[in-house]
């Protein structure tokens, strides 16, 4: 089902699309590829909405800053100095995480309208982003699919083509919070990742990944959250074909369930001390599946690069439950 949402000071028309399937209700905007809201029960049938979001659009104008549920491209996370090399040619971004980029630049995929069609059990999204738009290189026409299986769990599906070598890296920026208010620092969390990318005070890369053996990285053991990450986890599993489960959040207090399986290498665990507009700093916790920052400027890191002839694709499925 489709509404309208809202409207651009250009005359845009933004639309809001409901998905309903096995108990989860999400609503997705055009604006941005948002998902605005995700609602599910507790273990005792209660419903919330545990993604932070708006109720109207101007609340997403007002505060784009923490980029709430946003589709983010063209390359999610940062990229040093704001510029990166390509077959001998040095291409230069919007710094507008100075002096580095950030999540596409300062008007990235979450601050466009997309074109918005039905599909079974869901949504797609799609838009071409023009050569040279944010100073990327290359013409890239995207497509992102948001579908709800028979469990209720929510498949958002990526797929980009270009006439021209570019880079690549998408990822949805949900803020989750599955007690669906209050500080999420008490969540519990798991993540299958034997490594982590210590980053400089800019938060990019410094070096090699490291262990996280006996640091406050080691999530493999579930354990509650805290605060203070905006870290990359470098996921045992690698660049798998299919989407494997690799992370699991818990709400004690309601019992709610968030697990993620995903087709990448990397998982940035974002606890939001940042956030604005009507939430506190810690509010909700992001988990971006998605390639390593500054990976254009890393050789060493699995590679972003999309040329001609190829698709870049991508999947992230996260799976709603309960535990008694």
């Amino acid at each position: 089902m489709s509404e309208l949402f809202g409207t651009l000071s250009d005359g845009t028309e933004v639309h809001r699309w409901t998905l309903e399937r096995a108990g989860t209700r999400v609503r997705v905007l055009s604006y941005g590829g948002i998902v605005q809201s995700a609602e599910v029960p507790d273990r005792d049938g209660r419903t919330a909405d545990v993604v932070l979001g708006f109720a109207g659009l101007d609340g997403y104008l007002e505060n784009p800053g923490p980029y709430f549920g946003a589709l983010v491209g063209r390359y999610a996370n940062r990229i040093a100095h704001a510029r990166f090399p390509l077959d001998g040619v040095t291409y230069s971004l919007e710094p507008n995480n100075a002096p580095n980029s950030l999540h596409g630049g300062a008007r990235g995929f979450d601050k466009r309208v997309w074109e918005a069609t039905a599909v079974e059990h869901g949504v797609r999204l799609t838009r071409v982003s023009p050569h040279g738009e944010e100073g990327f290189p290359g013409r890239l026409a995207v497509a992102v699919t948001y579908t709800l299986d028979e469990s209720g769990a929510l498949h958002i599906s990526y797929e980009a083509v270009t006439d021209a070598p570019t880079v690549v890296n998408l990822t949805n920026h949900s803020y989750f919070n599955l007690a669906g208010s209050g500080h999420a620092g008490g969540h519990e969390l798991r993540i299958a990742a034997s490594r982590y990318t210590p980053v400089d005070g800019d938060l990019i890369p410094t070096g090699e990944p490291a262990d996280v053996s006996g640091t406050r990285f080691d999530f493999r053991t579930a354990r509650k959250i805290g605060s203070g990450y905006d870290h990359n986890l470098v996921l045992d599993k690698g660049v798998t074909e299919t989407p494997v489960e690799i992370a699991e959040l818990y709400d004690p207090a309601s019992g709610r369930t968030l697990t993620v399986a995903t087709t990448e290498p990397g998982i940035q665990l974002y606890t939001a001390e940042h956030l604005t507009g009507p939430f506190a700093p810690g509010d909700g916790v992001a988990l971006e599946t998605q390639h390593f920052p500054d990976s254009p400027n890393r050789p060493d890191f699995p590679s972003t690069r999309l040329d001609p002839g190829r698709t870049y694709r991508s999947a992230t499925v996260y799976g709603f439950g309960v535990r008694d």
